[in-house]
C-alpha cells in the first residue's frame, strides 16, 4: 500500500507511520511482557531505536485485480467489502487526524526554522565581501520613456555600489537631470530619465568593500518605434509563463553517501530524484549548504540539476572542503533534504614526514597597504610538532608567488604590509617542521587593499529632498595643508613574533596624499627612536617586528604629508610581549578537553563526545584522533578543526577496537592531547530489530498453514532470539496472535484454520532491546489441502561467496514432496527488474547448492528454484533478494596451512567485518560440519581456524565459511589431494623434527694451510649440541683440532692445523637441537683429497713466504696514457734495508729512478714498446729475512695483450687522416700517442685493404702512422681510412680523396716535385773555402773552392759587396766549370775586409762569405774575428696549409749565406707562417751540413698539407 501513495503525501504519510510507531511501542512493551520476553529494562533505548529506524508500521490491504486462481478470493472478499467499511472509516478519520496535527507540527518547525536562520544571520557578524542577492535584469525600452536599474548586495563592512555604462562610469553631473543615482536599505539604483538610442549599452554595477569587488552587469536595448531610425541588435524573445518550484514534488531516491576525498583529487556528490512533473526546462530549486553554509556556483563547487539527479561537483579537493553537506530541494509540500559528510584527507607530503597543508586561509582587517591573514592549523597526528608558517601573496591575475616573512610565523595570524593601493592579492599559507615545509593551503579569496576610512568621510547632502551629492570630507576641512596628528594609538595585537600597532586617522587630514611615521621607546625613558620602515605606511595599521622579550615599549605616531609632519600623537599605553615568566600575554594554546566518551552508532561508525576545556581562550575546534587497539599510531579522524564537541566517525572497520582522543585548536596551535577513550568495538548501536520480509506459503492439509519468511535486514546490534506471529482472516482488520512464545526457526506451522479462509500473516522479531515491528501482511493465503504430485516450491535462498563474476546460491528443500520424493532442482536467473529468466542447470541438480559463473561486476541479479520429482517440476520459489556481483570490500579468502609449533593441518579465515552476535559456520560440501569429530573450530577475533584431526582422502572436498550477522561475509577452499599430501609431509617435518640445514658439510682451505670442516643450519638454539666423527672415530677439541659454533649465523666448524695425506677418510658432524636432529657426511678421498692436500700445502708456503718480504701482487702490466708500458707489482713486509732488482733475460736492468719499496708499489717503465722488449723480465725482492722472486713473459699472448693496450689508447687518442704532398707524392698521416709497426693497422683504399709496395708505401714514426702515394694518378683518387685495432673495437679514420681536394693535392705534388728537382741543380758551393783568413802583409792569398750545378753556374766574387775584377793585383779564375779560386798578389793592409761568392743557374744559387785581415810584419798576429752573420736570404714556397716544426731545432750554419733569388723562382706574396705540429717523440735526426757550414736558401722545399691541418698532439 505504501508504494500506492502520491509523492506529495509521501511526508505525511512518513509522520502518519512515526505516530503509529509511538503508539505501537507501548503496545509492544505490553505484548512483550505477556510474551515473557527479558527486555522491559530497555524499553527507553528500544523506543529511541523505533523512531531511528522506523519502517512501515502499518498497511491498508490493497485489494488488486486478482489472477485466474484468485477469482473465488476475489469474489469472497467483494461479498464482504461492507462488513468491513465501518472499520476502514474509522481508520481513515484516525489517519486523518493525524495528518492533521502532523501538518501543523510541521508548519511550527518550519517557522522556527526561518526564526533561526534570520537569527544566525544578523549575529553573523563575520567580515564579508560583496555578494548580490538581486542581480541587475536585462531591459528593452521604447525612446523617451525612463528606465530604472536596480541590485539589491550585501557584504560587511558596507560596500560601496559604482555604475558604469559600456565600461566607462556613469557621471550624473555630466548630464544634470539625465541620471540618478540611488541608495536605500541596501537597494541600489540607477534611474535614466528619458531614454535615447545611444542609452543602448551594457551596464554594470561594481561593489567594492575591503574584502573584494562583486559585479552584476545587464543590457538595456532602447528601441524606436515604427522602425524609424536606429534599433537595438537584439531581438525579442518570447515570454513563457514560469513555472515556479514549488508546484514540483520532488522525491529523493538513491542519496549520496559519506564519502572520503585526498587533496588534489574530485569527487562528486550525487543524489537521483524523481520530480512530478517532470519538465527539463524547469529543473527543482536545488541548494547545496556546507556546515549549514550556502554554497554558491564557482571553479571550486560546480552544481548541476537536471536528469533525475543533483550534482555538486568539487574538482579540486582541498581540507577547506570537508564538512557536513547538505542538499536541499524545495517541494510543493516544503523542503526534501540528505545530509552526509565529505572528509579530505592529506595529500602525499612534498618530504617524508612534512606537515600537512593549513587550511581556511582569509584576511582580516583590510586597509590600503595592510591586511591581516588568518588560517587554521594542520593536524598533527605522527608527524613532527609545527614550529611556524610562512605566508605568500600573489597579485590577481599573476602566477608569481612572494614570501611575505623571511622566518617562520609560530602564530595562526600574519600581518602582511607593504601592498598597494588598490590592487588585489591572494593569500597562501606553507607549514614548517623539522623534516621540511608542508604543500601550499587553498589560495584565499581575492582581496583588494582599499582605505578603510574612505567610506567615513564621504557626506552624502541632499537638495530639496531628490538629488543627492556625494561630498568627500577634505572638500568641507577648507583649505588644509599639515595634517592633524593620529588619535588613540594602541596595540590590537599582541603576539610573541610581532605587535600590531593601530590608530585613528587624524581629522582634519588634507587633500595631499598622507602616510605616518612611527617612533617606540622604552616605557618610562623618553628616548623615542623612528621605526625605519621599509615602505611608507599609509593605512592606520603597522606591525612592529623588533621588540625585547619581556621590554614594555610605547609608540606614537606622525602624520606626515608633501606639507610636513604632524605633531606627535599621545604615546600609547606601555605594551609588552611576554610577561616575565616568558609566555606570551592573554594568549596561548587551549587546555585539553576533558573526558572522552565513544559509543556505537553504526556498524562502521562511532559517536564520539568530549568535555569542552577549562580555558578554551577563542577556539577554532577540536581534532579527533583514533587507534586500533594494540596498534601505537594515532590516524586522524577529521581533517578540518570541527566546531562542536561530538563528532561521528566514519570509516571505521566493522568489528575492530579503536580509542579516541581529542585535541583542542586556536590560532596558537594544538593543546594537549586529551585523556583516552575507553576501548570500543565497532558495533551497531543497540535496538530492535526491523521487520522480517519475504513471507510465503510452504504447505497446507486444509486446517493448518506452514509459512516461512527471512531473518531482518537489522538485527539491531543484537542477535534475533524470537519470532512472533500474528494473523487475521483476510476479510477483516482485526490481527490475533498465535504464539505467546516467541519461535525460534523461520518456519512455522499455524493451525486450527478453517478450510477454504484466506488468511494473512504478519511477523515480528526479538532481540535484547524489545520487539521490532510488524513486518507487512503477507499475500492472502487460501487454507485447503494439498494434493498436486509436483513438490511444493523451495525457501530460504540465500548467497555466499558473492564475488565480482561469481557467486553461490543455496536453498532448503521444500516441505511439500507431492506424489514422490524429490530428485534435483532447476536454478533460474534474471537480471534485477527483468522478466526474462534464464535456466542455469540444464538438468536437474541434487545438491542444495549452485556456483554461479560469468557474471557481470555490479550487476543486480534474482533467483528461483524450482524442485522436481518423478511427477514433474513444481512451482518456483519465491525470487531471491537482489544480489549485486561484487565482493565486499577487504574480502579475504580461505587458506589452508599447517602450523608450525603442533604440526596441525587447518583451514583458517580471517573476516573483513564482524559484530559481536557473529558466529563462524563451516561446512563441507556446503552442509555445516557440526560438532564432526574428524575437525574442530576455534576462533580468535576475526580469524577462525578448522584444524582436522586426523585428515586422509576422506577429508577431501569443498569447505566454506559463512560469518552470521554481517553483509554476507563467506569464503570457501577446495582441500585437493596434492595440497593435502604436501601438507601431511609439511607436518611430518614439523612433528619429527629435523635441524634444518642451510649448507651441507664442506671444507675450505684458510690461509696457514688449515683445513676448515663446516656446517651451517638455517636456526640453532643456544642449547645445540653436536659432534664431528672422523673414519667412525670421534674427534674433540684438542692439540691439532679446534670446534664451535655460532648461534647467530648457525656455523658448526672444526678446523685442522696441520692437514697431511693421514686426514684422508670420511667426516660426518652429528647435531642435536631440542627435538630435532641432523647429520651430514662428507667423503674426502681420492682426487677430491689430492686437491685438497695441495691447496693446503700451497697455502702453507705462501704463509711461510709472507713472513718475509714478499709480493702482494705479482709482476703485471699497466698502460699509460702516452703509452708506455709499466711493469707493475705491489710489495709488503719490507723495510728499509729491503732492496730489490730489475733483470731481463737474467741481466740487471737499472731503471732512471731507483725503485722505492717502502711506498707499496714499485713499476719499470718501458717507453716506446716494440719487439725490442721481447723477453722475461724477473723483480727479486729480498733482505736478511729472506727473499722472493717474480717473473713476467713478455711473449706469445702477454706480447699481444700488451700491444692491444697500447691499440686501445693509441686508437683512441688517433686524429682525423691529414693530408701532406711531398715530392715523391701525397701522403695521408694519422697522428696518435704512439705508433708502432706491431699494432694491428690496416689501411684501405674504397673498402678494400691496401698492401705496401713501390706504388703505395706504409710506415710511421713514433707519432704517427703513414701511407704515401707515390707518383700519384687518377686511379688513386676515392675514399681511403685506417682502421687501428685492439683485438675488442676498431677505431677508424677516413678521409676523401677525390674531386677538389685531390685535384689540389695532386697540383701541389707537382709544384714540390718540380721545386726539388730545382733544388738538386741549383748553382752551390761544395767547399774549400775557409771562413776566416788571417795573413802577413806583402803575401799572396789564394781563396779556392769547388762549385756544382746543372746547367754550370755563374761566379762572381765580391769584396765589401763589389764585384771583384782581374787586375794584375787580383786575379779570378774559374775553371772547367768547377773550380773557382781568387788570388791577391802581394797583400796589403788595403786587402783587408769581407769576400764572398755567388754561385747561381738558372734554379738558383748561394752566396758564401769570408773575412780576411791583414796585418804587417812584426805585429801580433790578431785573434780571428768572425763576421757577424747575416740572415740568410731563402727563397719562401707558398704554403697552404700549416707545415709541421721538428721539436730539435737546426743547428745554426757556420757561415751566414746570402743569395739573389732566382729569376726562375717566383716570389711568394706573403711569408710562410709556422705552423703548431705534434712534437716527436725523439730527436730529429741532424740535417746534414757542408763541410763550410754553408746552408742553402732553397734547401729541402717546405711541404704542404692540405685540406686538414695537423691536429695538435692529445
Amino acid at each position: 500500500m505504501a508504494s500506492m501513495i502520491p509523492c506529495h503525501k509521501k511526508k505525511h504519510v512518513t509522520q502518519v507511520k512515526t505516530d503509529f510507531a509511538y503508539h505501537h511501542k507501548h503496545v509492544v512493551k505490553q505484548q512483550h511482557t505477556e510474551r515473557k520476553s527479558s527486555s522491559h529494562s530497555l524499553s527507553q533505548v528500544h523506543g529511541h531505536a523505533t523512531e531511528a529506524m522506523a519502517e512501515p508500521a502499518y498497511t491498508i490491504p490493497l485489494f488488486r485485480q486478482r489472477t485466474a486462481e484468485e477469482t473465488e478470493e476475489y469474489q469472497r472478499v467483494s461479498n464482504n467489502v461492507g462488513k468491513g467499511l465501518v472499520v476502514i472509516q474509522e481508520e481513515l478519520h484516525r489517519m486523518r487526524m493525524a495528518t492533521k496535527a502532523q501538518v501543523e507540527s510541521l508548519a511550527i518547525k518550519k517557522e522556527v526554522r526561518d526564526m533561526m536562520t534570520k537569527r544566525v544571520e544578523l549575529l553573523d557578524d563575520h567580515h564579508k565581501m560583496p555578494d548580490f542577492l538581486l542581480a541587475l535584469r536585462p531591459h528593452t525600452v521604447w525612446e523617451k520613456t525612463p528606465i530604472k536599474l536596480f541590485c539589491t548586495v550585501e557584504g560587511h563592512p558596507r560596500p560601496i555600489v559604482k555604475w558604469y555604462k559600456g565600461g566607462v562610469p556613469v557621471d550624473p553631473l555630466s548630464a544634470p537631470g539625465k541620471y540618478k543615482i540611488e541608495s536605500k536599505y541596501g537597494v541600489h539604483s540607477l534611474i535614466i530619465s528619458r531614454c535615447v538610442v545611444s542609452d543602448t549599452a551594457e551596464y554594470s554595477a561594481v561593489a567594492t568593500n575591503q574584502h573584494g569587488t562583486a559585479t552584476s552587469k545587464a543590457k538595456v536595448v532602447v528601441k524606436r518605434p515604427g522602425g524609424t531610425g536606429e534599433s537595438s541588435h537584439l531581438g525579442l524573445v518570447p515570454h513563457l509563463t514560469e513555472i515556479h518550484h514549488s508546484k514540483l514534488e520532488v522525491t529523493l531516491l538513491d542519496q549520496f553517501p559519506v564519502s572520503f576525498g585526498v587533496e588534489g583529487t574530485s569527487i562528486k556528490l550525487v543524489c537521483t530524484m524523481v520530480v512530478v512533473p517532470d519538465l527539463p526546462n524547469v529543473p527543482p530549486l536545488a541548494q547545496w549548504y556546507r556546515d549549514d553554509h550556502l554554497l554558491k556556483p564557482s571553479k571550486l563547487a560546480e552544481m548541476s540539476v537536471g536528469g533525475g539527479a543533483a550534482v555538486l561537483s568539487l574538482p579540486h579537493l582541498a581540507k577547506d572542503d570537508e564538512g557536513l553537506y547538505t542538499l536541499r530541494i524545495f517541494t510543493k509540500d516544503g523542503t526534501a533534504e540528505h545530509s552526509a559528510y565529505l572528509f579530505v584527507s592529506d595529500a602525499a607530503p612534498s618530504v617524508a614526514g612534512a606537515p600537512g597543508a593549513p587550511m581556511s586561509v582569509k584576511a582580516y582587517d583590510i586597509n590600503s597597504d595592510y591586511v591581516l591573514v588568518a588560517w587554521k592549523p594542520p593536524n598533527t597526528v605522527n608527524e613532527a610538532p609545527i614550529t611556524g608558517y610562512f605566508v605568500d601573496r600573489c597579485e590577481s591575475g599573476h602566477d608569481t608567488w612572494v614570501q611575505c616573512n623571511d622566518a617562520p610565523v609560530k602564530v595562526c595570524k600574519y600581518p602582511v604590509h607593504g601592498l598597494s593601493l588598490g590592487h588585489s592579492y591572494h593569500f597562501r599559507v606553507r607549514a614548517v617542521n623539522s623534516a621540511g615545509i608542508s604543500r601550499a593551503s587553498r589560495k584565499s579569496d581575492k582581496v583588494t587593499a582599499l582605505d578603510a576610512v574612505e567610506n567615513e568621510r564621504l557626506q552624502v547632502v541632499k537638495i530639496e529632498g531628490r538629488h543627492d551629492i556625494v561630498i568627500k570630507e577634505d572638500e568641507l576641512e577648507g583649505y588644509v595643508t599639515v595634517p592633524g596628528e593620529p588619535t588613540d594609538v594602541h596595540a590590537s595585537e599582541i603576539f610573541k613574533s610581532y605587535v600590531v600597532l593601530s590608530w585613528t586617522p587624524p581629522r582634519p587630514r588634507g587633500r595631499a596624499p598622507m602616510w605616518f611615521a612611527i617612533e617606540k621607546c622604552i616605557a618610562g625613558t623618553g628616548a623615542w627612536q623612528q621605526i625605519i620602515a621599509a615602505v611608507k605606511p599609509h593605512s592606520p595599521r603597522y606591525p612592529v617586528f623588533d621588540l625585547q622579550d619581556g621590554q614594555k615599549y610605547q609608540f606614537r605616531v606622525y602624520s606626515v604629508n608633501m606639507y610636513g609632519s604632524s605633531e606627535a600623537s599621545a604615546p600609547s599605553e606601555p605594551i609588552q610581549k611576554l610577561d616575565r615568566d616568558g609566555t606570551e600575554l592573554w594568549v596561548g594554546v587551549p587546555s585539553a578537553p576533558g573526558q572522552v566518551v565513544a559509543t556505537r552508532n553504526t556498524k562502521s561508525s562511532v559517536f564520539v563526545q568530549w568535555e569542552t576545556p577549562a580555558h578554551q581562550k577563542n577556539l577554532l575546534g577540536y581534532y579527533i584522533d583514533g587507534r586500533v587497539a594494540g596498534s601505537k599510531d594515532w590516524f586522524p579522524c577529521n581533517h578540518k578543526p570541527f566546531r562542536h564537541n561530538r563528532f561521528v566517525v566514519h570509516g571505521l572497520i566493522p568489528g575492530e577496537t579503536y580509542t579516541f582522543r581529542v585535541q583542542a585548536v586556536n590560532a596558537f596551535g594544538l593543546s594537549e592531547e586529551s585523556q583516552e577513550s575507553s576501548p570500543l568495538s565497532v558495533e551497531p548501536a543497540l535496538a530492535t530489530p526491523s521487520s522480517p520480509y519475504g513471507i510465503t506459503m510452504l504447505n497446507s492439509d486444509g486446517s493448518s498453514i506452514t509459512v516461512a519468511w527471512r531473518t531482518p535486514k537489522h538485527c539491531g546490534g543484537s542477535k534475533v532470539n524470537a519470532y512472533y506471529i500474528d494473523k487475521r482472516d483476510a476479510d477483516t482488520l482485526v490481527w490475533k496472535e498465535v504464539n505467546m512464545s516467541g519461535v525460534t526457526d523461520r518456519v512455522c506451522t499455524v493451525d486450527h484454520l478453517t478450510d477454504g479462509t484466506f488468511y494473512e500473516f504478519r511477523i515480528q522479531a526479538g532481540n535484547m532491546a524489545g520487539v521490532g515491528l510488524p513486518s507487512a501482511p503477507s499475500a492472502p493465503m487460501k487454507c485447503h489441502a494439498w494434493t498436486m504430485h509436483e513438490p511444493g516450491p523451495a525457501y530460504d535462498l540465500h548467497f555466499s561467496e558473492v564475488r565480482s563474476h561469481s557467486l553461490v546460491l543455496l536453498w532448503k528443500a521444500p516441505l511439500y514432496t507431492g506424489a514422490s520424493a524429490v530428485t534435483g532442482y532447476l536454478v533460474d536467473m534474471a537480471k534485477k527488474g527483468s522478466s526474462e529468466f534464464v535456466t542455469l542447470t540444464h538438468e536437474a541438480v541434487s545438491h542444495r547448492y549452485l556456483q554461479v559463473h560469468d557474471l557481470h561486476e555490479g550487476e543486480n541479479y534474482v533467483f528461483r528454484v524450482r524442485a522436481a520429482n518423478a511427477s514433474g517440476v513444481g512451482k518456483p520459489s519465491q525470487l531471491s533478494d537482489p544480489v549485486c556481483a561484487k565482493a565486499l570490500p577487504g574480502t579475504k579468502e580461505i587458506v589452508a596451512g599447517v602450523d608450525e609449533e603442533t604440526g596441525d593441518i587447518f583451514l583458517s579465515f580471517e573476516a573483513c567485518e564482524i559484530c559481536e552476535t557473529s558466529k563462524f559456520v563451516w561446512s563441507k560440501n556446503y552442509k555445516p560440519v557440526g560438532d564432526c569429530p574428524r575437525v574442530t573450530a576455534s576462533t580468535k577475533g576475526r580469524t577462525s581456524r578448522l584444524t582436522f584431526t586426523n585428515p586422509d582422502k576422506d577429508d577431501l572436498g569443498k569447505y566454506s565459511a559463512v560469518v552470521t550477522d554481517t553483509d554476507g561475509v563467506s569464503s570457501s577452499h577446495t582441500l585437493t589431494e596434492d595440497a593435502l599430501n604436501t601438507m601431511l609431509e609439511l607436518s611430518y617435518n614439523i612433528r619429527n623434527p629435523v635441524v634444518p640445514l642451510k649448507h651441507g658439510l664442506n671444507y675450505e682451505v684458510l690461509e696457514k694451510g688449515h683445513v676448515r670442516f663446516w656446517v651451517q643450519a638455517i636456526k640453532l638454539s643456544p642449547s645445540v649440541s653436536y659432534r664431528f666423527i672422523v673414519n667412525n672415530k670421534e674427534v674433540t677439541s684438542g692439540e691439532g683440532h679446534k670446534i664451535s659454533h655460532d648461534v647467530a649465523t648457525g656455523i658448526i666448524q672444526m678446523t685442522v692445523d696441520l692437514f697431511t695425506r693421514d686426514n684422508e677418510g670420511t667426516y660426518t658432524v652429528q647435531i642435536h637441537d631440542g627435538k630435532a636432529k641432523a647429520q651430514s657426511s662428507l667423503v674426502l678421498v681420492g682426487d677430491v683429497f689430492k686437491a685438497a692436500l695441495k691447496e693446503a700445502e700451497f697455502q702453507r708456503k705462501e704463509h711461510i713466504r709472507k713472513q718475509g718480504p714478499h709480493f702482494s701482487e705479482y709482476l703485471s702490466f699497466t698502460v699509460a696514457e702516452d703509452c708506455t708500458v709499466m711493469l707493475v707489482c705491489k710489495v709488503a713486509n719490507v723495510k728499509k734495508e729491503t732492496s730489490f732488482h730489475w733483470y731481463k733475460e737474467d741481466e740487471e736492468v737499472v731503471p732512471e729512478t731507483p725503485p722505492n719499496v717502502m711506498s707499496g708499489a714499485v713499476a719499470l717503465p718501458l717507453p716506446l714498446f716494440s719487439r725490442k722488449d721481447h723477453g722475461v723480465f724477473k723483480a727479486v725482492l729480498s733482505d736478511d729475512r729472506g727473499k722472493d722472486t717474480s717473473v713476467y713473459d713478455i711473449s706469445g699472448q702477454a706480447f699481444d695483450d700488451i700491444i692491444n693496450a697500447i691499440a686501445h689508447i693509441a686508437g683512441a687518442s688517433a686524429s682525423d687522416l691529414v693530408l701532406q704532398c711531398t715530392p715523391e707524392g701525397i701522403r695521408l698521416q694519422c697522428y696518435m700517442n704512439y705508433y708502432t709497426e706491431e699494432m694491428r693497422t690496416a689501411w684501405k683504399h674504397k673498402d678494400s685493404k691496401i698492401a705496401s709496395s713501390e706504388k703505395m708505401r706504409i710506415g710511421g714514426t713514433a707519432e704517427m702512422a703513414w701511407m704515401q702515394i707515390c707518383d700519384p694518378s687518377d686511379k688513386e683518387k676515392g675514399h681511403y681510412s685506417i682502421e687501428i685495432s685492439d683485438g675488442v673495437s676498431t677505431y677508424t679514420k677516413t678521409f676523401d680523396l677525390s674531386g677538389q681536394a685531390y685535384t689540389d693535392a695532386y697540383e701541389e705534388y707537382l709544384r714540390l716535385k718540380a721545386a726539388a728537382f730545382a733544388e738538386k741543380n741549383r748553382g752551390r758551393v761544395v767547399g774549400g773555402l775557409p771562413d776566416v783568413v788571417t795573413i802577413m802583409e806583402e803575401k799572396s792569398l789564394s781563396l779556392t773552392c769547388t762549385v756544382w750545378g746543372e746547367p754550370t753556374p755563374e761566379v762572381t766574387w765580391l769584396k765589401n759587396e763589389q764585384e771583384v775584377t782581374s787586375n794584375d793585383h787580383t786575379k779570378v779564375v774559374f775553371e772547367g766549370g768547377k773550380f773557382a779560386s781568387l788570388v791577391i798578389n802581394k797583400v796589403t793592409p788595403d786587402d783587408s775586409g769581407k769576400y764572398s761568392i755567388n754561385v747561381r743557374n738558372k734554379y738558383g744559387g748561394e752566396f758564401v762569405e769570408i773575412t780576411v785581415s791583414v796585418y804587417k810584419h812584426g805585429e801580433q798576429i790578431p785573434e780571428a774575428k768572425h763576421a757577424r752573420p747575416a740572415p740568410a736570404a731563402t727563397t719562401p714556397v707558398p704554403a697552404k696549409t700549416p707545415t709541421p716544426t721538428p721539436k730539435s731545432p737546426t743547428p745554426t750554419p757556420r757561415h751566414s749565406v746570402k743569395s739573389p733569388t732566382p729569376a726562375s723562382t717566383p716570389v711568394p706574396k706573403s711569408p710562410t707562417p709556422t705552423p703548431k705540429s705534434p712534437t716527436p717523440r725523439s730527436p730529429a735526426p741532424k740535417s746534414p751540413t757542408p763541410s763550410r757550414g754553408v746552408k742553402s736558401p732553397t734547401m729541402s722545399p717546405t711541404p704542404r698539407f692540405m685540406k686538414s691541418p695537423t691536429p695538435p698532439r692529445k
